[in-house]
């Protein structure tokens, strides 16, 4: 199931250990690996703008009314998928999948424009392939101590006392629990003293269609010996990312395998930038793919045992958007 692509992962390794700067980019099931050290990013297709990172070119204005246009499944198509989700978690199967759609979508941007016109932490642009805009950190590694800042619960700004609402939903607040606990289990493994450093942190997200209010938690450990300076080694061992797969890990795996009947692909993976020192590495979500000449928007949530069947297809129809305004 796992086809883990390890001669990747150790190349990784010696270039981190030799201290030589790279951009990485993982595909869900770790399969696909791809390394660019700064010299081959120029030739590799790839537009990287992240915090501490940039190769992009000049940005042109963007001289046209947006058009903008979803096709999402209808909620029978969302429910059987969900169905199968809500059975393996009646049967202690899982207590948190993170369930995920692909969306026609229809649009005058390109994926280019896209890239450079929308507003995120994280933004990539992968050829004529894929584009995301993303606002979700996977992990940091900064002077041998590795953190990372799970985000989950999200609901429209525009409600009254929406943050409050937000801390305080019940099934919000469980899911939050459970994939803080999920990765602050997932960095022990290659770190010591892992602590919860903050616990739902709100942060506000503008995009033309809505804003909303994501909820997020900082956790933090030193990185084990023998982990140190092997960025490869890290990935492989905290991949696939806990926050977009849920808990238990393999078991989980299976259920969103058989509940989601497309291949993810890149979406919900994880790229990142090594800098020589330091990493900076995201999960690559809101994420809009082509196929042939459609284009697809791929989003999804996680599903508790309190989720209810139209706000989890909603709030997927919530994340169709693009963050340009």
């Amino acid at each position: 199931m796992f086809s883990i692509n390890h001669q990747k992962f150790m190349e990784m390794d010696e270039l981190s250990l030799q201290k030589v700067p790279y951009f990485f980019i993982i595909d869900f099931l770790a399969g696909n690996v791809e390394v660019f050290k700064e010299n081959e990013l120029e030739k590799s297709g790839l537009l990287i703008d992240f915090q501490y990172f940039s190769n992009t070119k000049t940005q042109h204005d963007l001289n046209k009314k947006i058009e903008w246009k979803s096709y999402p499944e209808t909620l029978e198509s969302f429910k059987s998928g969900f169905d199968i989700v809500q059975k393996n978690i009646r049967l202690g199967n899982s207590y948190l999948v993170n369930y995920t759609r692909k969306t026609k979508i229809e649009t005058n941007l390109t994926l280019e424009e896209i890239f450079y016109h929308s507003s995120a932490k994280y933004k990539v642009f992968y050829k004529d392939f894929f584009v995301f805009f993303s606002p979700e950190t996977f992990v940091k590694i900064i002077d041998g101590k590795i953190l990372t800042y799970p985000m989950k619960g999200t609901i429209d700004a525009s409600l009254e006392n929406a943050a409050e609402i937000l801390k305080n939903d019940k099934k919000e607040k469980a899911e939050h629990y459970t994939v803080v606990d999920l990765l602050r289990n997932d960095l022990s493994m290659v770190a010591d003293d892992v602590r919860v450093d903050k616990f739902q942190h709100i942060d506000f997200i503008k995009t033309q269609q809505k804003d909303l209010y994501a909820m997020s938690s900082e956790i933090s450990g030193v990185l084990k010996p023998e982990f140190d300076g092997k960025v490869g080694s890290i990935m492989k061992k905290l991949l696939p990312a806990g926050s977009i797969l849920g808990a238990p890990k393999p078991k989980t795996l299976e259920i969103i395998l058989e509940a989601e009947g497309f291949p993810r692909g890149y979406y919900t993976g994880v790229c990142g930038w090594f800098d020589g020192e330091n990493l900076d590495s995201c999960v690559m979500i809101r994420f809009i793919e082509k196929e042939g000449d459609t284009l697809y928007f791929k989003s999804g949530g996680g599903i508790t045992h309190m989720s209810k069947l139209e706000d989890e297809y909603q709030e997927m129809k919530n994340k169709i958007y693009v963050p340009i305004y």
